[in-house]
């Protein structure tokens, strides 16, 4: 509450302080981010560009940490101080506890202005809206169901294709061990655990199970059977990754997919930007196809948030930078470097690549059936307590000779307690 107050208080003051038009102010934007390296460093670099030539003044605000903890830190700081940067890397239900507190600036007029309401999928503005205003705009869509596979092992063992039942990768990956190949490549730690879990979800329970078990957070479905046929399955995973698993990066575990040290990783597609910077291409040197499921869609969207700021060139350069962000050009050249899919509907996919393309024909199939879901693993669909709940005890469980009963038990236990 001390926060809403003092970031309320400081919005009043800053208002006094901003003229009716910001016509002639040089558009200006500090953008607070942690995309410092590969192919996202040149993603912003992208933007940056585009931003100079509108005549924007871009200043650039670097925090080093993939995970973006010390951005978020370095932006709590700025945000009570009362200089909060006018642009702010932010994602899923941060944005609306940011909001909640009085600290996001409106981008309705630019929304209007350029029909965001039609290009942005409906599951994509309801995570940058907060009751109705656009305060965030999407740069991306992830794709988190994926399977990555070594086609040349699969064929070791007389598979030419992906398994598209979760029957099928268990009678495959069965197959794979006994031909002494590791079936899964897997890092373990807490998100790659809870990664796996929610493909698992949405393919024995099918996307409507999904919804009421990992975002409505219902008693019912996460007590329910298929949540313990869930937690076998993960059991079944677990047997088929080798010994050296624990605290392994996901891209080490990308690599061992391309160097033939594993036959299959469950990842989103950011494991793609490895096998691309190798050289390595789709179809003919690895295999990209969805976890098994019925028209479901796991998207974890990167975005920025507008803070509110004082002046007219701050004001102008935080709606050049939305313009900009979700128009064609931009959505275009930063998901090429980034490996993921445009957040804007419509945009040519000529230039992507092959799993991009599947990644966007499923995207519009989900969609119209209901299954485009935001991922727990990552952020997209629970606020920070309550995914870290559930992913606590699919990590325990997973580490461990928990019985699926019990791991149902302590899920449903869990839940409730960081409800209250």
């Amino acid at each position: 509450m001390y926060l809403r107050k003092t970031i309320l208080a400081t919005g009043v003051a800053l208002s006094a302080l901003a003229t009716a038009s910001f016509a002639h102010a040089e558009p200006t934007a500090e953008v607070l981010h942690w995309w410092t390296s590969g192919g996202e460093a040149k993603a912003v670099a992208a933007l940056k560009e585009d931003f100079e030539a509108k005549g924007g003044k871009w200043v650039d605000s670097p925090v080093a940490g993939g995970a973006g903890d010390a951005a978020m830190t370095v932006l709590r700081s700025r945000v009570l101080s009362g200089d909060a940067p006018a642009a702010v890397q932010l994602k899923g239900p941060a944005i609306q506890e940011w909001a909640e507190e009085g600290a996001l600036a409106d981008l309705n007029d630019v929304a209007a202005a350029e029909n965001w309401d039609d290009v942005i999928p409906p599951a994509i503005q309801d995570v940058m809206k907060y009751e109705g205003d656009y305060v965030a705009v999407p740069v991306n869509i992830h794709r988190v169901d994926w399977i990555w596979a070594n086609p040349t092992l699969l064929a070791k063992v007389g598979a030419d294709s992906v398994p598209t039942t979760w029957d099928e990768f268990n009678a495959l990956a069965d197959k794979l061990q006994a031909a002494g190949i590791t079936p899964v490549a897997h890092g373990g730690q807490p998100w790659q655990d809870a990664t796996i879990f929610e493909t698992v979800v949405l393919g024995l329970g099918g996307p409507e199970f999904y919804q009421e078990a990992l975002v409505d957070l219902d008693d019912d479905a996460l007590n329910s059977d298929t949540m313990k046929a869930v937690f076998d399955q993960m059991r079944k995973i677990r047997g088929y990754v080798d010994a050296d698993f624990p605290g392994r990066d996901w891209n080490l575990a990308t690599a061992m997919v391309m160097n033939g040290d594993a036959a299959m990783q469950i990842m989103g597609d950011w494991a793609k930007g490895e096998f691309l910077a190798a050289g390595k291409v789709p179809g003919k040197d690895f295999l990209c196809a969805p976890t098994p499921s019925e028209n479901g869609y796991l998207f974890n969207t990167d975005s920025f948030a507008m803070f509110n700021v004082s002046g007219d060139d701050k004001i102008a350069g935080q709606k050049l930078l939305a313009e900009l962000i979700v128009g064609e050009k931009f959505q275009e050249t930063f998901n090429l470097l980034k490996g993921s899919i445009p957040a804007r509907l419509g945009v040519p996919m000529d230039k992507f690549d092959d799993c991009a393309k599947k990644s966007e024909a499923d995207l519009k199939s989900a969609q119209d059936a209901g299954g485009f879901l935001p991922s727990m693993a990552h952020g997209m669909a629970l606020r920070g307590h309550l995914s870290g709940a559930i992913v606590d005890v699919v990590t325990a469980h997973f580490n461990s000779d928990m019985t699926s009963d019990e791991a149902v038990s302590r899920l449903v236990e869990a839940v409730e307690l960081a409800k209250d």
